[in-house]
């Protein structure tokens, strides 16, 4: 058998644990090292996790070189520069969504992994949910017929709940609410799961879109210490996809009794199918056959998936990148810049415009 991948994660915050956690179980990989700016977060990661390097910077890192291959849990708009660091010391590359801030940079990321021919992936979670895998399949499969209609939406509560913690008074929640801190609101930081969501259940893509994004008061001023909270808190999507379906697609952090909900509804010519996802749970309901005549719907067994940390490790010793790739990433950020530009200039916009003509007002924005 050949040695285990070498690991290293770079951000120590606290998805980072799960990472941790994953890979360790992992007898294909091993976790060599551990890389926050704050050396005291990065000793006690590394303690809680038997890691056995430490570093308080990228650059020590990489002269010690003793990897293969990083998770980047970095915060969003730290994914970009440390991610061409990593390309250009011929790392493999495992990175929290979204891949960047922009369509721009995204690109440039994924153009950086195919040239160098290393391993790619984004960690889109709700791949690893079974009940939206065997959706897809049965899609595929054409039990449902062709697709008319995509309903897709992402509940979250935390502005309204403290189940996650106190976000008024915590540092990891208030830059998820400003701009200013790398934030683009919810668009960008649940938009990019939930229209993977949508277009790998139904099996297809985005083709156009118009967006609505709304932020609500949520302090005097609307601003907390040096955060000023202008980052988005809900948008609705309207989409057309190239399987022809119309669809709708929102998310919010404002509903109330939803902790982290996503659903998907699909409506065929022969059938539809339901997939829910839940802190406690998923499923996966369909409405088949006799059935679409009583409108009865039937609970599915969707099995168990392999988890995107699984199948990076993989892509890595079979030497070929899985899905969801950069580039699959990357397109999923051009679909957020465009709905960001349909809300400054209340116009439909195709998926195939090129955004660079737009990227000067996204930035600015």
């Amino acid at each position: 058998m050949s040695a285990p991948v070498r690991l290293l994660i770079l951000g120590t915050g606290g998805h980072a644990n799960r990472h941790a956690m994953e890979f360790a179980t992992n007898s294909d990989a091993k976790l060599v090292a551990a890389v926050d700016v704050d050396i005291a977060k990065v000793r006690a990661f590394a303690l809680r996790h038997d890691i056995p390097e430490t570093f308080t910077s990228l650059e020590e890192a990489l002269a010690w070189g003793e990897f293969d291959a990083v998770a980047n849990v970095t915060p969003d708009r730290v994914h970009y520069p440390t991610t061409l660091q990593l390309l250009a010391a011929g790392k493999h590359v495992f990175c929290e969504k979204p891949l960047a801030e922009t369509y721009a940079k995204a690109d440039e990321m994924a153009r950086r992994a195919e040239e160098a021919g290393l391993i790619n992936m984004v960690n889109l979670t709700y791949r690893n949910v079974a009940p939206v895998q065997k959706a897809r399949q049965m899609v595929l499969s054409g039990e449902i017929g062709r697709v008319r209609h995509i309903e897709a939406s992402y509940l979250q509560s935390w502005l309204v709940s403290k189940a996650w913690g106190d976000w008024a008074t915590e540092d990891q929640w208030l830059w998820r609410l400003s701009t200013k801190h790398g934030s683009n609101g919810v668009l960008g930081d649940v938009g990019i799961h939930i229209l993977d969501f949508a277009g790998y259940g139904a099996a297809t893509d985005v083709e156009r879109i118009f967006a609505r994004l709304k932020t609500f008061e949520k302090a005097p001023g609307n601003r907390i210490r040096d955060y000023d909270l202008d980052a988005n808190d809900s948008f609705t999507m309207t989409a057309e996809f190239a399987n022809g379906a119309m669809g709708v697609v929102h998310a919010t952090r404002w509903a109330t009794g939803h902790l982290n909900e996503l659903r998907l509804r699909m409506h065929g010519d022969k059938g539809a199918l339901e997939v829910i996802h839940t802190p406690t749970g998923n499923s996966l309901r369909a409405c088949l056959g006799e059935d679409v005549e009583k409108g009865q719907w039937q609970d599915l067994d969707a099995g168990t998936v392999a988890t995107n940390f699984e199948r990076f490790i993989e892509a890595i010793r079979e030497g070929q990148t899985r899905e969801p790739s950069f580039r699959h990433a990357a397109d999923l950020q051009k679909v957020l810049d465009l709905a960001m530009l349909t809300e400054m200039e209340r116009q439909e916009k195709a998926v195939s415009e090129t955004i660079a003509d737009h990227q000067p007002r996204l930035v600015s924005g």
